[in-house]
């Protein structure tokens, strides 16, 4: 697992300013933590803590029961945490599909043959394969984003920490890469997304809504998102059918707005009816 010690983190502007207070947090392995949070709120910044890419101005984080710089080199730690940013033009480095995929991989002397096997697999993964020998910018964006996660893929990371992967791809693209992503954490990678789409963050195991930098709900998607209120208070909108629920609710009709499936909604409404 990845442990957050009382983790805080500031930049300097020229001016101090503290993006992340005192966050204690548990991500467990195999899990699909969904991080959510308006501009501003430190969700970015946290993600790049989880990561290793920024380290904590106070507290620590602890990998593996390990602690970096003393029990696991950054090295080892790159191994087993990726990130997946944004905009996947910003981690494309190479002119040709396969060489970007093979890029990590040959900065630790990996031999050919090895990096040779280990594209077979990843490109196949991602749906790549007739792309291989493509320029990325022949790809389309939701493409350039599985070519992005391909090159953290091909060095068989255990966590996998994702920053808005879907905010600048078309709805086909968006669909694509969040199937991936549930297929990868189905297959036993931790996934950590950061993303500001509701539809998007029903998906995961635990729901963290950030607020200023610090933990202001945590739990269950239908738990998280039932406190419609509090969401809406942190200027974040609850998914569309348990706001749906809530107005029924606000209506004296007895419905269970930890609902969010417009199936459920549907049938919680068809009960009502025959119980009235």
């Amino acid at each position: 697992m990845i442990e957050l010690k009382n983790v805080s983190f500031s930049y300097y502007l020229p001016e101090k300013v503290d993006v992340i207070k005192n966050i204690n947090l548990i991500i467990n392995k195999g899990e699909f933590l969904v991080i959510i949070g308006r501009n501003g709120s430190g969700k970015s910044t946290l993600g790049r803590l989880i990561s290793f890419i920024l380290e904590p101005t106070e507290g620590e984080i602890i990998i593996d029961d390990k602690k970096p710089k003393i029990d696991i080199d950054y090295i080892d730690i790159r191994k087993k945490i990726g990130m997946v940013f944004q905009n996947p033009d910003n981690q494309i480095v190479s002119q040709i599909v396969e060489e970007d995929i093979a890029f990590g991989l040959e900065n630790l002397n990996y031999s050919e043959e090895e990096i040779e096997n280990k594209i077979d697999e990843v490109i196949n993964e991602v749906n790549l394969a007739e792309y291989r020998k493509f320029p990325p910018n022949f790809l389309s964006g939701g493409q350039r984003q599985k070519l992005a996660i391909a090159g953290i893929l091909v060095m068989e990371p255990q966590y996998l920490v994702l920053d808005e992967p879907t905010s600048l791809l078309d709805p086909k693209g968006r669909k694509d890469v969040i199937e991936l992503i549930k297929r990868l954490n189905n297959e036993g990678i931790t996934i950590i997304l950061i993303t500001h789409r509701m539809e998007e963050a029903v998906l995961g195991d635990r729901v963290l809504v950030l607020n200023e930098g610090e933990i202001f709900l945590e739990g269950k998607p239908e738990e998280v998102f039932k406190e419609v209120e509090k969401i809406r208070s942190v200027g974040l909108s609850p998914p569309v059918f348990t706001y749906l629920s809530y107005l029924i609710k606000k209506e004296n009709i007895n419905i269970d707005i930890k609902l969010w499936k417009l199936e459920e909604i549907k049938k919680e409404i068809l009960q009502l009816k025959l119980k009235i």
